[in-house]
């Protein structure tokens, strides 16, 4: 067995009083597909951060090539070999491929001018080393996320990596280009490049690393073999908790009316002729691959697409939502799938954040009733299980979860009897997917809330809803339901659309 390339020994590290990393180690060793588990605030982020020289630690020893290093800095780290690709890439959307592939060789070389016909064949031979297809004349921030992803691992192959940490790399990612990323790091090892790979996704987990280490709370509780774990001993080590997955059984009555009832729905380019009809209770998903029409149907549902046409009876009324304004009225709620940039308003509080939909319902004369408005929050901060101090948190302070959770509050508290979900547990822990889960259930359980559930996730369509549609070019192209509902269902579905 190789020696490590690196090791992190008894790593501890303090923000004021809070303990992010307390006495842990991990090793990596030369080839190896290492995965790093742990829910968010696990202490992750903290250990890559001391890996690459950005944190100091408090107490324990760095070893690269079985040397102690004192005082890492970043650029020492990318000297060593170590490159971390983290989820937003860190590359310059202004600039070519072939540009942001060239430009940290040319600032480590001291050059002060571009070699271009250099840059462009260093772009060729690295991308065809990964065996990819780019233009290298593009501007960056004209790709697709999994191009944007293979432009920076590209770079880092470039810098003489020896170890990519990769963060959250298939957030983003249909199941066909998460294929592609696992060909691209297997053929990294197969160079003897390491790749630690971090990830929520349990699959993934399981498929393509080797070894495991799960963080939580800030300690190392498991390591070892990934033929030693499958979902529930991980999913035990990240929450400490069982957690259920037994399928959703929605308790449907034939004498219920549709609480939705879509026919022949178009937007211009991306949606044709589709039909969908939802009754009180149901959980419908949709499948597709990106590019589908799925978002662009559910911002017709939302009233986000003006020239969208067709006809949608919502409570038996022929109601066409033509603004976001008059869908609210009608019932519809919609989280988006970025809900960073699309959904909440990060610096403020999770109580303005949540009642920012239902402002003229807490009027009281002129002004706002602030002690009406405090008290629905607390209610729902309640209810969605929101772990922060208060409601008076920003929320960008929370995890991903405890901020999905306040998306969905926001809209629960309109009365909305049709909620659709793009994406939504997107970048969220096991355990607040759970969590997410289960409020979604209950509430089509309980509270006869019809929903639409948007979602590369399989196992989370399959887990979760009563039917699910496959979208391809604007269309539902099949229908699985009861025993048909399987994840090898959908998946041998959406590789027949590759």
């Amino acid at each position: 067995m190789s020696e490590p390339l690196i090791e992190l020994r008894n790593i501890s590290k303090r923000f004021g009083g809070v303990r992010a990393l307390d006495d842990v180690s991990i090793s990596i060793r030369p080839g190896e597909i290492h995965c790093l588990a742990g829910e968010n605030g696990s202490g992750k982020s903290t250990i890559i951060k001391v890996m690459s020289g950005i944190y100091q630690p408090d107490e324990g020893e760095i070893i690269i090539d079985g040397t102690p290093v004192t005082q890492l800095d970043p650029i020492q780290a990318v000297q060593k070999g170590v490159q971390v690709i983290y989820q937003d890439f860190s590359l310059f959307g202004n600039l070519t491929v072939a540009e942001n592939l060239a430009l940290n060789t040319y600032i480590l070389e001291g050059r002060s001018r571009m070699d271009w016909r250099r840059a462009r064949q260093m772009a060729r031979d690295v991308l065809e080393r990964l065996g990819v297809r780019i233009d290298i004349d593009a501007d960056v921030e004209t790709l697709p996320t999994s191009g944007k992803q293979i432009v920076a691992i590209a770079r880092a192959i470039l810098a003489e990596a020896r170890l990519i940490v990769m963060d959250e790399p298939t957030t983003a990612l249909t199941r066909h280009e998460v294929d592609a990323l696992f060909d691209i790091v297997r053929d990294l090892q197969s160079h003897g490049i390491a790749v630690l790979f971090v990830s929520h996704k349990m699959r993934e987990m399981l498929e393509i690393s080797e070894r495991l280490t799960v963080f939580r709370n800030g300690r190392k509780v498991a390591e070892g073999d990934m033929r030693d774990f499958d979902e529930a001993s991980i999913t035990h080590a990240m929450t400490g908790l069982e957690l259920n997955d037994e399928p959703y059984l929605a308790q449907l009555s034939s004498n219920k009316a549709p609480v939705l009832q879509v026919s022949g729905l178009r937007v211009p380019d991306s949606v044709s002729d589709v039909d969908l009809t939802i009754r009180p209770g149901e959980i419908v998903g949709i499948s597709g691959l990106i590019g589908s029409g799925r978002t662009e149907f559910a911002r017709a549902l939302f009233g986000m697409e003006p020239a969208a046409s067709g006809q949608i009876v919502i409570n038996g009324k022929d109601q066409f939502p033509r603004s976001v304004q008059q869908a609210i009225a009608l019932g519809v709620a919609y989280v988006p799938e970025d809900r960073l940039s699309e959904g909440l308003f990060l610096t403020q509080s999770i109580e303005r954040n949540m009642v920012v939909s239902i402002l003229e319902r807490l009027r009281k004369g002129l002004f706002l009733d602030h002690a009406r408005m405090r008290n629905r929050t607390e209610e729902m901060f309640d209810a969605m299980q929101i772990a922060a101090p208060s409601a008076d948190t920003a929320v960008g302070n929370l995890s991903g979860g405890n901020a999905q959770r306040v998306m969905l509050g926001r809209w629960l508290l309109t009365g909305a009897k049709i909620l659709i979900l793009n994406g939504p547990t997107v970048g969220v822990d096991v355990g607040s997917k759970a969590k997410i889960h289960r409020i979604i259930r209950d509430l089509a359980r309980n509270e006869g809330l019809a929903v639409i559930m948007i979602s590369d996730d399989v196992p989370e369509l399959v887990g979760n809803c009563s039917s699910i549609h496959v979208m391809h070019e604007g269309r539902f192209v099949a229908e699985l339901s009861g025993a048909d509902m399987t994840e090898a269902g959908i998946n041998d579905s959406l590789k027949s659309l590759n």
